[in-house]
C-alpha cells in the first residue's frame, strides 16, 4: 500500500494529514464532485523533477468546466500551484519518487444536485509512486462492465464520480485472478483500462483508440504518441476492435501511475511472444529518460 506523506495542502495552507478534511455534507461526498489529476515526481539529488505540470494544470481546468465549475483559474495557476508543490517537497523531506495528487472539490454543504456557484477548494497530497499495474507482464480481462459513455459522464473529464465504473470493473479483475480490466465502449470497440490507456504494435504500426472511443486522454498517452513520432513510427488513433488486441505483436497500458506496462495476456490469450516486445522497451526507456531529463521541456525541477 502507498504511503502519504505526512503533510497535505488545502488552498494553499499546510497542514497534517490527519486535518486535512472535506464535510460528509459535501457535494464531494455526496456527488463525486471533485475533478483531479496525478503528477509524475522523480526524487533526484538536484532536486524532485515534475513531469508534464501545466498540461495537468490544464487538465484540471478542463475538466472542472466540463461539469459546470466557475472560476477555477485561481486554482489551476502554475506559479501558485508550482509554489504549494514545492512547500510540501520541502515540509514532508522526500527522498523518492512520489505521486502528486491534486483535486477541485466542491465543499458546500447543500442538499441539492447542482455544479454552477459552488464553493471550490483545492487539495493536494503526496504518495509513493508505486506503479498500479506490474511492469513485466500484465494480464487483463475484458470487463462486462461497459465504459461510462461521454454522453453520461464526460470521458475526457477526471470526475472522481466516474470512477465508480472503473472500481467496478477492475474489481471484477482483480476477483477474477487478473491484473486489471479491459472496458469496451458502448458500441462494442476498445476503450481503456479502468485507469489506463491501452496501445497495440501491428506489423510495426502503434495504433490507440482515438477519442471519439469514449476515452481519457491521457498525458502519458499523448507523451508516447509524441516520443513514438520522434523515433519514427508511424502512430495510428482509431476504433479498434477487441479481437485486433488477441493477433497484435505486442500491446500495452500507460498512464500516470501504470507507466509503461506490458499487457502479455487478454482474456486468456496470450499476446505475441507472452513477453514484453522491443517497441514496447524501447517507448517505456524513452518516457523514462524524458521524466528524469531536467533539461527536457516536459520536466519542471522543484
Amino acid at each position: 500500500m502507498a504511503q502519504i506523506q505526512k503533510y497535505i495542502a488545502i488552498d494553499e495552507k499546510i497542514v497534517p494529514a490527519a486535518e486535512a478534511m472535506v464535510s460528509v455534507a459535501s457535494s464531494a461526498v455526496l456527488y463525486g464532485l471533485s475533478v483531479y489529476s496525478v503528477i509524475f515526481g522523480k526524487y533526484t539529488k538536484d532536486g524532485t523533477l515534475l513531469f508534464r505540470i501545466e498540461d495537468h494544470l490544464k487538465r484540471m481546468q478542463q475538466s472542472a468546466s466540463m461539469i459546470g465549475f466557475d472560476s477555477v483559474e485561481s486554482l489551476t495557476d502554475v506559479v501558485r500551484v508550482t509554489k504549494t508543490l514545492k512547500e510540501l517537497i520541502e515540509v514532508n523531506q522526500l527522498a523518492s519518487n512520489q505521486f502528486f495528487r491534486l483535486a477541485i472539490h466542491a465543499t458546500d454543504l447543500v442538499p441539492g444536485i447542482r455544479t454552477r456557484n459552488l464553493t471550490l477548494s483545492l487539495s493536494i497530497f503526496l504518495y509513493d509512486a508505486q506503479n498500479i499495474l506490474p511492469q513485466d507482464s500484465a494480464r487483463i480481462k475484458t470487463s462486462l462492465w461497459r465504459r461510462t459513455a461521454d454522453t453520461a459522464i464526460p470521458a475526457r473529464a477526471k470526475v472522481n464520480g466516474a470512477y465508480v465504473n472503473s472500481a467496478l470493473a477492475k474489481q471484477d479483475a482483480l476477483d477474477s485472478g487478473f491484473d486489471d480490466c479491459l472496458f469496451l465502449n458502448q458500441n462494442g470497440y476498445v476503450s481503456e483500462l479502468s485507469a489506463a490507456n491501452i496501445f497495440m504494435i501491428k506489423n510495426g504500426v502503434l495504433i490507440t483508440p482515438d477519442t471519439s472511443s469514449d476515452i481519457l486522454e491521457g498525458i502519458t498517452r499523448r507523451s508516447i504518441i509524441e516520443l513514438a513520432k520522434e523515433r519514427g513510427l508511424n502512430v495510428v488513433e482509431r476504433k479498434v476492435a477487441l479481437t485486433e488486441l488477441y493477433t497484435a505483436d505486442e500491446v500495452f497500458a500507460c498512464g500516470t501511475s501504470a507507466f509503461v506496462s506490458p499487457i502479455t495476456e487478454i482474456d486468456n490469450r496470450i499476446i505475441g511472444a507472452g513477453t514484453m516486445g522491443a517497441i514496447t522497451q524501447s517507448l517505456r526507456e524513452s518516457l523514462s529518460a524524458a521524466q528524469g531529463d531536467t533539461h527536457h521541456p516536459w520536466v519542471t525541477t522543484l
